[in-house]
């Protein structure tokens, strides 16, 4: 059973997160709280697994209460915000956040980030996944004039990546093209008329192929191998 903690200083919110967790057999809502300090207090008192943090909250806001979190390693914590700022999904992913969705997703997108993360793995909203690879592959620093130029990464006549490429199936190929131009899974599976547990099966096999933790790191391969631009 994944016990998870819901933070939203709007009491409806939390309502409607709670009654998508509630219908699922492995998750189980086991505490709420309206701000960040209640929050961590809640973490720290009960046995959470997955905390669902607002970012904009009073006292304490969710940047705050997931360092404090995960600092005290009681438990992985998942931001879940109406705002789409890059400084929000920086500023959670340097705080220690496994997560970030935005509160527009779809309801099975939010139960598949708990699941996820549950499980130790990453999950960002697409949106979030394209941010994150951008800087990336267009942030890294320049090399000093008078030093060779280092490679950025293994390029896509690089045998090993290429064996890792002719090991996809055409239909991961596909799915592997659609994940790096952030498409969620319900999405993917809406393209090519395919159903969502199919879907999630490809996923999972890309990630054991390519050796990748997460998506994110799933679309990073991709850009390295130069499957995608």
């Amino acid at each position: 059973m994944i016990r998870v903690l819901l933070a939203d200083d709007h009491a409806l919110v939390r309502s409607g997160f709670a009654m998508v967790l509630s219908v699922e057999d492995d998750i189980e809502v086991v505490a709420q709280a309206s701000d960040g300090a209640e929050a961590v207090a809640a973490a720290r008192d009960g046995a959470v697994d997955v905390a669902l943090l607002d970012v904009q909250m009073p006292v304490m806001d969710g940047i705050e209460a997931t360092r404090r979190i995960v600092g005290t390693g009681c438990a992985r914590v998942v931001i879940v915000t109406t705002f789409d700022r890059e400084d929000y999904l920086f500023d959670a992913l340097a705080a220690g956040a496994s997560g970030f969705l935005l509160k527009n997703a779809d309801p099975d997108d939010l139960v598949e980030a708990v699941r996820a993360v549950a499980e130790g793995h990453a999950l960002l909203a697409p949106e979030a996944t394209l941010r994150v690879i951008r800087a990336l592959t267009t942030d890294a620093p320049a090399p000093a004039p008078e030093a060779a130029p280092a490679p950025a990464g293994p390029s896509p006549a690089d045998p090993g990546q290429r064996r890792i490429l002719d090991s996809l199936t055409e239909r991961e190929h596909e799915v592997l093209l659609l994940v790096s131009d952030g498409l969620s899974n319900a999405e993917i599976a809406q393209r090519l008329f395919l159903g969502p547990a199919t879907v999630k099966t490809h996923v999972s096999n890309i990630l054991a192929k390519t050796g990748s933790r997460d998506r994110v790191q799933a679309v990073v391969f991709a850009h390295r191998a130069g499957l995608v631009g």
